[in-house]
């Protein structure tokens, strides 16, 4: 699973400029998730070839009573519980604050990897102007300045490398031939519900309240033959701590889940319908390149008519979902459950289709016999031939001249071509255009 970093201190010390600079845009991917305040942000980010999470978060107070200051507290609280790394940034210019020191303290009695990270530190190159962040009891300094991207580098080799080298490890030893399923999907919508009835027994804790689990777990399972790995993005807590106030969803554990699953289950409430909520972690399973399969929930529990509602908004809402399979089902009474399987292993099987040139290229041909590219002022995009370039996602590479003039439009009947070919049902293809370079570009 990606490792998840959050940035953590008082307000106006730099947090959201460093994390501008490491996710490289300034575009939370789930903030406007229900349930999460403005202050606390997602981003993808990358180091070497591996990627992980930060979150940004709002000016800490630990001690806030009320307000928005015990909101911003409470959101800073949930991003330090859900990451593997902490990096407690303090401003290298104005020095140690109270409010420092208040951070600190709550930081030492956490237990967790935390690095102290002296911001706006351009120009600042004594290690004596440091020293007074000892105090702080939290070990090392590291400065850096997020604005002009200074030890940006070397910050993310201390922190990130011991748990970079625990995931390759843990990849290695992961067994190929195991098919890793997420559930996921909103709170209450009864993920563990079905992974229970999958199971044929109380394996995860399943109560009718949103946010009874927390943590993404995964549990071994063998159908058929082919072994699997399910994996519930809401995740198991003990009974006895079930009722504790905590936040409702995390969001990181269904990303880590989602980047680490092969298939992506997205379960979705007939009671309730499609919500914004459902369509962010479709696209965010869409952006991520995993296959999909979409269930309707508790469809037992409605009528004709909230049915019919029900399809048209996975029509309207979940329209780029168009090429994963839909079923109707009903978790509880064990109703609509054997065809998941077929299509989970079809959507699979997808994923992992190996895709010939000659028949690619063959392919492609008559797609432009049937209908050739626009035009676009003086140019007509000319394509050659066409390659597998990967897989899961499956990725389709066309050659050919003027090739950055080709239509979205018609890329996506590219697309529909090569999907009735390999029948490729749940899972995302991607079409990638590559023009041949002008050999007289730089000559005069």
């Amino acid at each position: 699973m990606k490792p998840v970093v959050a940035l953590v201190g008082r307000p106006n010390v730099g947090k959201s400029t460093l994390f501008n600079r490491l996710t490289k845009t300034r575009d939370a991917i789930v903030a406007d998730y229900a349930g999460l305040t403005r202050d606390r942000h997602y981003g993808n980010a990358k180091h070497g070839k591996h990627e992980f999470i930060v979150v940004d978060t709002g000016g800490f107070e630990p001690d806030a009573a009320d307000g928005i200051y015990k909101e911003m507290a409470k959101q800073t609280r949930q991003a330090v519980a859900e990451a593997d790394v902490v990096l407690f940034v303090v401003d290298a210019r104005n020095g140690v604050s109270a409010q420092d020191h208040e951070i600190a303290k709550y930081l030492r009695k956490l237990g967790k990897s935390c690095f102290l990270v002296a911001n706006k530190a351009e120009g600042m190159t004594e290690g004596g102007r440091f020293s007074e962040f000892f105090e702080l009891g939290l070990g090392e300094v590291v400065p850096i300045s997020a604005a002009h991207g200074q030890g940006i580098r070397p910050l993310l080799d201390l922190t990130l490398s011991p748990l970079l080298t625990a995931i390759d490890e843990a990849q290695a030893e992961s067994d190929p031939g195991t098919i890793k399923l997420a559930v996921a999907g909103r709170p209450n919508v009864g993920k563990s519900t079905l992974i229970n009835t999958w199971l044929g027994e109380e394996r995860l804790v399943a109560f009718d309240l949103p946010g009874t689990t927390r943590d993404a777990i995964s549990v071994p399972f063998e159908r058929g033959g082919q072994k699997f790995e399910l994996i519930d993005t809401a995740g198991l807590r003990r009974k006895g701590k079930v009722f504790e106030a905590i936040e409702k969803f995390s969001v990181v554990k269904t990303l880590q889940a989602i980047e680490s699953a092969n298939v992506v289950l997205l379960l979705i409430d007939a009671i309730q319908g499609v919500t914004d909520q459902d369509a962010h972690i479709a696209g965010y399973v869409l952006e991520s390149g995993r296959s999909v399969v979409v269930a309707v929930n508790k469809w037992d529990a409605v009528d004709e008519y909230q049915r019919e509602l029900v399809k048209r908004s996975i029509e309207t809402r979940l329209g780029f979902l168009k090429f994963a399979s839909l079923h109707l089902i009903s978790a509880k009474k064990r109703q609509g459950l054997g065809p998941l399987w077929d299509s989970i292993a079809q959507a699979h099987r997808s994923a992992n289709r190996k895709m010939p040139t000659p028949v690619l290229t063959r392919v492609l041909l008559e797609a432009i016999q049937f209908q050739t590219p626009k035009k676009t002022g003086m140019y007509r995009p000319k394509l050659r031939y066409a390659h597998q370039g990967g897989m899961n996602p499956p990725i389709i590479i066309v050659h050919g001249n003027s090739l950055e003039h080709v239509t979205d439009a018609y890329k996506r009947f590219l697309e529909g071509r090569f999907r009735k070919e390999f029948d490729l049902v749940g899972t995302p293809l991607r079409i990638q255009m590559k023009s041949a370079s002008n050999p007289y570009a730089d000559k005069d």
